[in-house]
């Protein structure tokens, strides 16, 4: 006896909300371990990363140097070295957890998130990173070095 095409599954509400948290669930599971790995690799002892090639080369802080450190200090729950190390990237994280948290409650709520930016918010975070990276290479922004 076969069943009918069109009937509806108890259960189809339920597969239709996992599918819909695959994306988001699987971005989570990558980003929580790379910071998981951070976490356990300390960056801080030499040989596990990469040098960062701008500081190699001209001795300069890119807006990512100090990332892994930071990440591993915030992994560790020590807010104040991550903030130190890179405070760009701090945000970055928070901002991410907010992205991230928004765009799962959307899925759950079956309205999928759409984010129109316009050009005024891309030029401001560009603006934003190359005041971080220029300000961190002055004399005066030493409190800003990793």
């Amino acid at each position: 006896m076969n069943a009918d095409p069109y009937a509806v599954s108890s259960r189809a509400p339920a597969d239709r909300l996992w599918r819909r948290l695959a994306v988001p669930a699987g971005l989570f599971a990558v980003v929580a371990g790379a910071f998981a790995y951070v976490g356990a690799v300390d960056p801080n002892e030499p040989g596990h990363y990469p040098v960062c090639p701008l500081y190699r080369l001209t001795g300069l802080y890119c807006p990512g140097c100090g990332g892994l450190r930071s990440a591993h200090a915030f992994v560790r729950g020590d807010l104040l070295t991550a903030v130190h190390d890179n405070a760009l990237a701090v945000a970055g994280y928070l901002g991410f957890a907010v992205l991230w948290t928004v765009w799962v409650v959307h899925e759950v709520r079956g309205r999928p998130m759409r984010m129109n930016l316009g050009p005024v918010p891309l030029w401001a975070s560009g603006a934003l990173v190359l005041l971080f990276t220029a300000v961190r290479n002055l004399p005066s922004g030493g409190w800003l070095h990793p």
